[in-house]
């Protein structure tokens, strides 16, 4: 088990922003994985971050040990009509190799910047779909062991899992099913195409900030009616494009995105009467006030 010290967190982050990790480390196993959380659970808190979207890291740092899976831990094999990755595989990846295979499904995560151990820890999903529709099982390690877990087992639910703090999804297992490569690189481009045209996909931020309040008031449409689009708190502003992105304008901090985080939720809550919440997460001492 390799442990680095204090890494900078800001180059891991899609944003751009974040200290260092007291703790780092890229475990290549789940055996290095098992240790480092055994290690971990005398020292310090666990926190897992895969591409670094759908991160927003304390600028002081983070007291706890981080863990970015790499090797065996980010692989991704085919076993029929179903496809075996690694936790810290990227969607991308999983997408392009399930394509040249002749299998789809999995398109939706063409919209998703991120790893399929992150997918599964908050039940990610775009454009109808949702990692649930397409799990079979995942391998979840943390220091009392490992288990596979299922979908319903995992309780996912709408950007939710029964994950707690300290359980780090080592591999997953996908159902595809067969489709023509060229018909799942149509759909990719079509949605690629789609996700370009209404969201800040050249610009610095972590994600969607905001779990859509109801099926009738989405965050982004709720906080662009407050009049909200382009204000900005340093070098955080909420993006022109999609208010339901905060982008790092050049010289951010994660300290200015909360800050628009307070605002944009502030003031749906006056005009609305809901209360935001956040579907990014926190690393370190970071939490909104209470309204």
């Amino acid at each position: 088990m390799n442990l680095a010290e204090q890494v900078e967190l800001a180059r891991f982050t899609t944003i751009g922003t974040g200290g260092p990790a007291r703790w780092f480390a890229e475990p290549l196993t789940v055996a290095e994985l098992g240790e480092a959380l055994v290690w971990a659970r005398r020292e310090v808190d666990v926190e897992t971050i895969g591409l670094g979207s759908n991160v927003l890291a304390h600028d002081r740092g983070v007291d706890a040990l981080v863990v970015r899976l790499a090797g065996e831990l980010a692989r991704v094999e085919l076993e029929g009509r179903e496809q075996v990755a690694g936790g810290g595989a990227t969607n991308a990846v999983c997408l392009r190799r399930a394509r040249d295979a002749g299998l789809g499904g999995f398109e939706f995560a063409s919209a998703i910047p991120g790893t399929v151990g992150g997918g599964v820890r908050m039940n990610a999903g775009a454009y109808g779909r949702e990692f649930r529709d397409v799990l079979v099982d995942a391998l979840v390690v943390n220091a009392d062991g490992q288990r596979h877990l299922t979908a319903d087992e995992l309780e996912l639910a709408y950007r939710h899992s029964s994950l707690r703090p300290g359980d780090v999804v080592a591999e997953v297992r996908l159902r595809l099913e067969p489709r023509e490569p060229a018909e799942v690189k149509a759909r990719v481009a079509a949605l690629l195409a789609q996700r370009k045209s209404t969201q800040p996909t050249n610009k610095r931020t972590f994600g969607s900030v905001w779990k859509n309040p109801s099926a009738q008031l989405g965050a982004g449409s709720a906080i662009e009616q407050c009049g909200l689009k382009g204000h900005r708190i340093g070098g955080a502003v909420i993006s022109p494009r999609h208010a339901n992105f905060i982008e790092n304008a050049g010289d951010a901090s994660s300290a200015d995105a909360l800050a628009v985080m307070v605002e944009a939720r502030a003031r749906v809550h006056e005009r609305f009467g809901v209360e935001l919440e956040h579907e990014v997460r926190f690393l370190g001492p970071l939490e909104l006030p209470a309204l």
